[in-house]
């Protein structure tokens, strides 16, 4: 993290903005919601046999983003 010289706050890169924890929780909550989805839907079995895969994805990625600082 670098420092604007100006007002000495710490500034943000692009992986610095990308890379924080409300978006990444936000989105690995999103992707186990759709696995939930996927799993109580009646019409593709493709997408039923997928379901547990996207879920595990989503909390292995929820476990991991909650370890990363704000």
């Amino acid at each position: 993290m670098s420092y604007d010289a100006i007002s000495s706050k710490p500034r943000r890169g692009f992986t610095g903005k990308v890379l924080r924890r409300g978006p990444l929780e936000a989105l690995a909550t999103t992707i186990i919601a759709i696995g939930v989805v996927m799993l109580m839907q009646p019409f593709s079995l493709a997408l039923y046999s997928w379901s547990f895969a996207t879920t595990l994805v989503g909390t292995v990625m929820f476990i991991i983003v909650s370890k990363v600082r704000e």
